[in-house]
């Protein structure tokens, strides 16, 4: 064993050297880096991932909506859809055809707020910042109309008398 010079008692173990606290600093500051700059990358590869190759789109059914009779002209219908959509379907015409209705998303591509279907002004309006859209969901007045957004279109067909709607479905639950 050896024995302690008098200048070394009261220094404590060698950790607690200024070069061993530098050496321990320079590790973790390089660990930290080197693990936020790989969850960085990673978090950037991800979204590369979802651009190059994304998801398939929802599988799509037609859904009944309402009888041709009961939907005189100018009515609305407020429809919700099996994803949750929210969709304003409007009657414009008396002639019984698939042309007499629009099924437009009755949320505003603004900042999501629900518009409302007006008839006497023959237009969709958004309250929220007075946004406008025309009969076939076309921006006409407000913030939608400078950014150039419309309201999303559904396709409707009419067999038998009856309105039917093509939804998005959640998952494999095609009918």
């Amino acid at each position: 064993m050896s024995e302690l010079r008098p200048d070394e008692i009261g220094r404590g173990s060698p950790a607690d050297s200024p070069a061993y606290q530098g050496d321990r600093r320079t590790f973790l500051s390089s660990l930290a880096m080197y693990t936020g700059l790989a969850s960085a990358y990673g978090f950037f590869v991800s979204l590369a991932g979802r651009f190059l190759f994304p998801s398939r789109p929802a599988p799509k059914t037609w859904q009944f909506v309402a009888e041709l009779v009961r939907l005189p002209a100018s009515s609305t219908i407020n429809y919700r859809t099996p994803v949750g959509q929210r969709v304003t379907i409007t009657r414009t015409g008396e002639r019984g055809t698939v042309d007499d209705f629009i099924a437009l998303s009755s949320t505003c591509p603004h900042l999501g707020c629900q518009v409302h279907w007006e008839p006497h002004n023959s237009r969709f309006f958004c309250p929220c910042h007075n946004g406008v859209f025309d009969v076939s969901g076309t921006a006409t007045e407000g913030p939608p109309r400078v950014a150039g957004q419309s309201l999303a279109r559904f396709p409707l067909k009419v067999e038998n008398g009856l309105l039917f709607i093509e939804v998005a479905v959640p998952g494999d639950s095609v009918a």
